[in-house]
């Protein structure tokens, strides 16, 4: 369902869908050639490239591919979901079948529940009944998945571990329903892999740890601390206004809160409907804005971002982390839970009119 900040918003994005780029997605189709014919090439030429050139640049299309099935499921570039399928089919990123991905994103995306462990399967966090029966180990993975360097070395594998333990845990339910999509998945990558080692020198060991696994990493840069805890849903998605590297490759994902509020935006439009209407988003996210993926990285590369147990009331919020420090201002926070304490910076973002009468009612 879209959730549009006015009707002015509203008419403005109904006649955009009347441009050629909306009406055709060309640019997606662009990207799509690009993508494919950009994989195909780097893995067909390896041997010349060299592995060490040809495994980062397979890892880095395989995590842009990983974006591209991400607008897929949203809709585009078509409005079938048989068509985007197939075109999403293809293992390149080797883990998820799209199928199973489709599912479990669009779950995400009942925004309601947005971060909620037993809800959202994208979430990060745990509950607060699975963090107090953790025992040290698992709760210092946990601790440092939230930060930036152990979210790229230990994300992919927990990420990995759960949908593996939930597709193992469906037929012991008696449900199969996802059966036929893992069969093609691993029969596709099974012929993948065998074209990979035999015509173009990669061995199988090579594809899944030297680009299945850091193109997993390299898309857990963008879901770092993508959500947090919060009582309002609009204020638990990130605004990261990250450089153009990012934004291309991760198809302006980055402007998440805009994408949860208007998921059958284009890629290629997110950025200009945030653009007009900034400071309302802003707001809209209570200041959740970050300048970057860098800054993330700088503040957080071994320091947790967030305490991994779910907030579920209002007095643990202060456990994640807000704004940019230097948007508008710095509060010092110390906060500590368990014996686990950080520092946090929080970015004061006026309100809006409306959300500050509110908040003097409550």
């Amino acid at each position: 369902m879209a959730i549009y900040l006015d009707d002015a918003q509203r008419l403005a994005l109904s006649h955009q869908r009347t441009r050629l780029a909306w009406r055709t997605e060309w640019p997606t189709w662009l990207l799509i050639g690009a993508m494919y014919g950009g994989w195909f090439f780097i893995a067909s030429h390896a041997q010349t490239l060299g592995l060490s050139v040809s495994l980062p640049l397979l890892a880095l299309f395989s995590a842009w591919y990983m974006s591209l099935q991400h607008e897929l499921l949203h809709g585009h570039p078509t409005r079938s979901a048989f068509v985007n399928g197939l075109i999403g089919f293809a293992p390149l990123a080797v883990w998820f079948p799209y199928a199973v991905y489709r599912d479990l994103h669009l779950q995400h995306h009942d925004d309601a529940h947005l971060t909620h462990p037993e809800i959202d399967p994208e979430t990060f966090f745990v509950s607060l009944e699975t963090w107090d029966q953790a025992g040290t180990l698992t709760r210092a993975l946990l601790v440092a998945r939230n930060t930036f360097a152990g979210r790229l070395l230990l994300g992919p594998a927990f990420s990995i571990a759960a949908t593996a333990t939930q597709a193992l845990r469906k037929p012991l339910r008696s449900d199969w329903s996802d059966a036929p999509a893992w069969l093609a998945h691993f029969v596709a990558l099974a012929v993948l892999i065998i074209w990979l080692d035999r015509a173009c020198g990669i061995a199988p060991w090579l594809f899944i740890a030297g680009v299945g696994y850091p193109a997993l990493a390299l898309s857990s840069v963008r879901s770092f601390h993508e959500h947090r805890s919060a009582d309002s849903h609009e204020e638990r998605s990130v605004i990261n206004e990250a450089g153009s590297f990012w934004r291309l490759l991760f198809l302006n994902n980055n402007y998440h809160l805009v994408h949860h509020d208007l998921p059958h935006v284009p890629w290629f439009a997110l950025r200009d409907v945030y653009e007009r209407s900034r400071q309302q988003y802003i707001e809209r996210s209570g200041g959740f804005l970050v300048k970057g993926y860098g800054d993330w990285a700088r503040r957080y590369s071994f320091i947790p971002v967030t305490h991994p147990a779910h907030a579920g009331r209002c007095d643990f919020i202060p456990l994640n982390t807000p704004a940019s420090a230097g948007f508008a201002g710095k509060l010092r926070v110390e906060l500590t839970r368990d014996g686990w304490s950080a520092l946090r910076h929080e970015a004061q973002v006026p309100a809006t009119v409306e959300r500050q009468a509110t908040r003097q009612t409550r």
